[in-house]
């Protein structure tokens, strides 16, 4: 049912480019209109969504089609193991909740926080439960253990900095980017091994 003979739809490299182009896009153009005071370094991702910002339309925008073009991905990952894609689509699912729940001009939003944790916490662990095959290397336990490993340390980092650190929003823009980046890879390598496997 999930083996790796199967291939990965057109659609689904298509939803798996778009989805750090939505979102590597969207905070570059929100980040623009912004008062000559935002940082990027500090300031989080949400914040360019948050009630109160310049354009925040971008954002939500950038951050509602990276969440759609996440569930998008799962659903044509065929090769994966079922767990896996239903981890990537459920962190889809919370980014789009995390967009639709936008942070106030002041305080927190809880809603907001819980959709961002549950994403964030999903988009870490599914490249492990996606794996179990050795073929391709994406879909192999000892890759999907490392990147899962790695985007979790970067998830500590991110907290360790939503903690008071001055390096919060770039701690977050590579996590996130790295959650947006890797549905991607997988999605190429195993389009490459099926037109190698068709010749």
């Amino acid at each position: 049912m999930n083996g790796p003979a199967r291939g990965v739809p057109a659609w689904a490299l298509g939803s798996a480019t778009l989805a750090p182009v939505a979102l590597v896009g969207g905070w570059t153009l929100a980040a623009g209109r912004q008062p000559p005071q935002y940082s990027a370094v500090r300031e989080t991702i949400s914040a360019l969504a948050a009630r109160g910002a310049t354009d925040r339309w971008i954002m939500t925008a950038g951050l509602a089609a990276l969440g759609v073009c996440h569930a998008i991905t799962a659903l044509g990952l065929r090769p994966a193991r079922p767990r896996g894609r239903w981890l990537l689509a459920t962190g889809g699912l919370a980014t789009v909740v995390v967009a639709a729940a936008p942070q106030p001009e002041h305080g927190s939003a809880p809603v907001h926080l819980a959709a961002a944790a549950v994403g964030f916490v999903t988009l870490a662990l599914w490249p492990a439960f996606a794996a179990g095959s050795e073929r391709p290397v994406v879909l192999s336990r000892r890759c999907g253990l490392i990147v899962t490993a790695l985007l979790l340390a970067l998830l500590v980092w991110f907290g360790v900095e939503l903690g008071g650190g001055a390096a919060v929003g770039l701690s977050e823009r590579m996590l996130a980017g790295a959650q947006a980046l890797w549905p991607l890879i997988v999605v190429l390598v195993l389009r490459v091994r099926t037109a190698r496997m068709a010749r």
